[in-house]
């Protein structure tokens, strides 16, 4: 394949070419309730091209590489039609030419896994969450795996081929108490692994069962203003939504309110916080070497002791506000074209202990985990899977319909605790941008505590 792609690359007679195939095997269980909704095995393959003529981008996508040579003159066609009509050209930052492959090494791989085997864990599991209390009326168990190989080249001599393995699990249960009190409680898994990475999960069914249960019973929080700590799952969470998004390089040259307010070098922080985008951590979901522009993957500190330091780019976006590349192009399969996305996103270990946190709290909330949010410019919302109270340093009671809400830079400025605690989460979803979902990210950080944090209850 490496000579067929160099001969089409030469025949192009863009600026720049590049050409980006995908070959992914991937399978899929679901469960709900008691019912076996999906089963499925699949096997893909299909490139890019994208040509850069005179500042314009053209794409041509395909899945018979035969049609490699007709493609490029496609691309490059389309992109002469764009940089027709374009105001500002594009650019590209350098990047230095690279010949390398990087395989995937999995303990068990789980492409050698009959379907039926994958079918009879998920099957387990969903037992498990259905079994666990007569008030469970419904369950949602998903199995998922993918094996991605990217072959990239492009006309500056770099070739690529890099294996991508993603597995996952979701373990939800649903339960009802009879009136319109239902409530959910679930177990997000995923990470680069191998089979082994799903087994032996009956503690975790367990766990999100009874976590429904428990909540039928908790009471719903006081509106307020309190000290939160959030446990490690949620904060990760928040650095990624509520931040995250903002250091996109792509997203922040677009919103000219937003870069008056993202200049590098302002405070965001007390010394200790540190918040990371560090794209190849060996484990970590959506990790390889190399983004899909070829760029190699770096440690990026976008806040470092406090200070903004730095955003994700691009080539395309570096170019234009004269940065270096930081490895940051992502794509979810060959039908799209990379944009600027995060990877392992998290805010660093810092000193104290949980119990240290804790123990300065007179009256606050301990949030647990993240259902879901919203961020709409500088202001976030997210509802927490659920909390307890705080009461004179001591766990309290479990609570639920537990709100946050805050601007995000203001939240930031208040953090003063950071556990020594980084844990990171990749879950079983994945991150959406620009019509691309869902990509495969991970979130981390310690337990942090956030003074005067706006909560609403129901």
């Amino acid at each position: 394949m490496k000579d067929q792609l160099r001969k089409a690359i030469a025949g192009s007679d863009a600026d720049y070419t590049e050409i980006r195939i995908e070959q992914e095997a991937r399978s899929q269980v679901l469960f709900r309730k008691d019912k076996l909704e999906n089963i499925e095995g699949s096997n893909e393959q299909g490139g890019i091209v994208r040509a850069l003529k005179d500042g314009g981008w053209g794409i041509a996508a395909f899945n018979d590489v035969s049609d490699l040579p007709a493609k490029v003159k496609e691309a490059t066609r389309m992109a002469r039609l764009v940089a027709a009509s374009i105001d500002e050209p594009v650019g590209l930052a350098n990047v230095a030419p690279t010949q390398q492959v990087a395989a995937a090494e999995l303990a068990r791989d789980f492409r050698s896994v009959p379907l039926e085997e994958k079918k009879k864990l998920a099957e387990e599991y969903n037992r498990i969450l259905l079994d666990y209390d007569k008030r469970i009326v419904s369950t949602n168990t998903r199995y998922t795996d993918s094996f991605r190989t990217v072959t990239f080249a492009n006309s500056e001599e770099t070739f690529i081929v890099q294996e991508v393995p993603d597995i996952t699990l979701l373990l939800v249960a649903v339960a009802s108490d009879g009136s319109q009190n239902i409530q959910q409680g679930f177990e997000s898994l995923g990470e680069a692994a191998g089979y082994e990475y799903v087994l032996n999960r009956q503690q975790e069914a367990h766990d999100a069962a009874k976590r429904a249960i428990d909540l039928l019973s908790a009471k719903s929080v006081s509106g307020g203003k309190y000290t939160v700590i959030l446990d490690p799952s949620l904060a990760g969470v928040f650095i990624h939504e509520a931040f995250g998004h903002f250091c996109e390089a792509d997203f922040l040259f677009k919103n000219e309110q937003l870069k008056k307010v993202m200049k590098l070098g302002s405070r965001f922080g007390n010394d200790d916080l540190n918040v990371v985008d560090d794209e190849y951590i060996p484990g970590l979901r959506g990790n390889v070497p190399f983004d899909d522009e070829g760029t190699p993957r770096g440690k990026t500190y976008l806040i470092k002791s406090g200070i903004l330091n730095s955003v994700l780019h691009s080539r395309e976006t570096a170019k234009k506000m004269g940065a270096a590349p930081t490895g940051n192009a992502r794509a979810i399969s060959y039908e799209y074209e990379p944009i600027v996305r995060m990877t392992n996103t998290y805010i660093e270990a810092g000193h104290q202990t949980m119990k240290q946190m804790l123990s300065e709290i007179d009256h606050g909330l301990y949030a647990v985990r993240a259902y879901g949010g919203q961020t709409m410019f500088e202001q976030f919302t997210f509802s927490a899977a659920y909390a307890y109270e705080i009461e004179h340093g001591e766990l309290g009671e479990m609570l639920r319909d537990v709100v946050l809400t805050g601007n995000v830079f203001e939240t930031l400025r208040s953090i003063d605790g950071i556990g020594d605690d980084l844990t990171m989460y990749g879950g079983s979803g994945g991150c959406g941008k620009g019509g691309q979902f869902p990509l495969p990210v991970t979130d981390g950080a310690p337990h942090i505590k956030i003074r005067n944090v706006t909560v609403g209850g129901k």
